[in-house]
């Protein structure tokens, strides 16, 4: 398996993990629509959809993992949460776009950080 992908499951396995230690019902995870994209993870907040980037990075020597997430990102990210809603019998009160950063440093203990509600 390449080494980049190894590092995004295990970023989204800690971020789901933490997730649901928060409360959250993950829902789907690596969902794709053709000609758009993937959503990492989707997960019930109480009454609200939670559509969440997940950015896992080895070190910052490149910035901090969230640093990557552009606004043709987010846009991207509001298109995926419709088309996934239109394909799925879930009325959210609400939809939020969270990123999660890891950083997962070989040896150590992954850092997370959750940033909510991004670009609302």
């Amino acid at each position: 398996m390449d080494r980049r992908k190894e590092l995004g499951d295990a970023g989204e396995a800690v971020a789901a993990q933490y997730l649901s230690s928060l409360g959250m019902e993950i829902l789907d995870r690596n969902w794709r629509c053709r000609g758009v994209g993937e959503l990492d993870l989707v997960a019930r907040d109480g009454d609200w959809l939670v559509v969440c980037e997940v950015k896992t990075r080895s070190g910052t020597a490149f910035g901090d993992p969230l640093e990557s997430v552009t606004a043709a990102k987010h846009t991207r990210l509001r298109r995926l949460a419709a088309a996934w809603l239109g394909e799925h019998d879930v009325r959210p009160a609400g939809v939020r776009i969270d990123l999660i950063g890891v950083l997962h440093r070989t040896g150590q203990k992954p850092v997370l950080r959750h940033v909510r509600a991004v670009g609302q």
